[in-house]
């Protein structure tokens, strides 16, 4: 059997201290040595072999406080690690007793071709590997062909269209080798919900923004230009998992999807689920009202879409355990999960293509308010996401 987690992890505007990454925001140094000091925790309480990190604007940044926990992973196996000099105050109780350092893991950053300069910048995303990496990563960000969608004849003048030629933020895409396979990770940050508008010619502010001008109807369509461009990135990712998939390769896709398990964007990205039964359904060429798609055709339909289909490591955690409520994010009294693990079917213990399965499912949410207790105020400084690990298990 062949042991290993999986994890994603939000770390919120990872940058060094004293640089402005949005407009008027930066860490003093003081700010900076506690955040550092709180992510470094967080990946030391999460010691998973692969992490995907989202929002990193510098990898400077990022390499400190994996050193950070190091350092601190490694005193405290000094501490607690079972031995005869030790008074067995702390009983270990999970698979690992002791944290792995990150000294010989494999980094991979994908930074953000849409980052600017002072108060204009746009953060990327890294993967890390203590299992290495086979082959070189692999970044998504600018299309080589753009993305043209067609609403299709609707009137005389025709249904519209949207082009994509850009995604908001990278993906990226690596390989892992995890006992005798090969496993291919996406790591992804989808197009917040934040309105998206357009500046003026002039340079000036939009419109939108000014509040004390309240524009219902303007930041609705801001709200519409981010939904577009979130559920475009995620077909541009699925693409890429199919292609992966038809090339009978595992698949885990990991991020930050700023949507739920059920958006539409999120089931772009896992593929539709198969009906149960699609003889009763009415044939596409049908003639008569009788015709209808045979047995034969029946499970071979629902084999094409289960091949392709990925599955959410919250719901698997979720049934097996009868667990009433996972989330990852807090915002205006609204609790919900838009970070998320996937998995292709070789994951499932009883596919045919089964590899192995998910043993458990970990969230690092104690962290998180929604800021309106004032007994629990929200802290800036910390991430406002849960951190979530898949401990995954493989046949050999």
């Amino acid at each position: 059997m062949t042991q290993f987690s999986i994890a994603s992890f939000n770390v919120k505007n990872l940058i060094g201290p004293d640089q402005e990454y949005y407009r008027f925001q930066s860490y003093t140094p003081e700010e900076y040595a506690w955040k550092a000091d709180w992510l470094a925790e967080q990946i030391q309480t999460m010691d998973a072999d692969i992490v995907g990190f989202q929002e990193i604007f510098e990898e400077s940044a990022l390499r400190d406080v994996l050193a950070k926990s190091d350092a601190g992973g490694i005193e405290d196996n000094a501490a607690h690690i079972p031995g005869p000099n030790k008074r067995y105050r702390r009983k270990a109780i999970f698979r690992k007793l002791a944290y792995s350092p990150y000294t010989d893991a494999a980094l991979a950053v994908a930074p953000n071709v849409n980052d600017g300069g002072p108060g204009q910048r746009r953060p990327g995303v890294a993967i890390l590997s203590r299992l290495g990496f086979v082959g070189a990563p692999e970044i998504i960000q600018d299309l080589e062909d753009p993305l043209d969608i067609g609403f299709g004849p609707m009137g005389p003048e025709g249904g519209g269209s949207f082009r994509l030629t850009r995604l908001s933020r990278p993906i990226l895409k690596v390989r892992a080798p995890v006992g005798s396979h090969v496993i291919t990770v996406f790591n992804c940050h989808l197009k917040s919900k934040l309105g998206e508008f357009v500046r003026p010619a002039d340079g000036s502010a939009p419109s939108e923004i000014d509040l004390t001008q309240y524009d219902a109807v303007g930041r609705a369509l801001g709200g519409l230009r981010a939904a577009l461009r979130r559920m475009a990135e995620a077909w541009v990712l699925r693409r890429a998992i199919v292609s992966e998939l038809q090339a009978g390769n595992p698949v885990m896709v990991l991020g930050d999807f700023n949507d739920g398990e059920h958006a539409v964007s999120s089931e772009i990205i896992s593929g539709e689920t198969p009906f149960k039964n699609y003889a009763w359904m009415l044939r596409h060429d049908a003639k008569t009202p009788r015709d209808r798609y045979s047995e034969a055709e029946d499970t071979q339909i629902r084999e094409d879409i289960e091949a392709v289909h990925l599955h959410s490591a919250e719901r698997q955690f979720v049934k097996k355990s009868a667990r009433d409520m996972v989330y990852t994010a807090a915002f205006g009294g609204v609790y919900e999960s838009i970070d998320q693990i996937y998995m292709s079917r070789h994951f499932l213990p009883d596919a045919p293509e089964s590899i192995g399965q998910m043993d458990y499912f970990s969230v690092l949410n104690d962290h998180l308010t929604d800021g309106s207790h004032p007994e629990a105020p929200y802290n800036k400084l910390a991430s406002d996401h849960g951190q979530i690990i898949a401990h995954m298990k493989l046949k050999d």
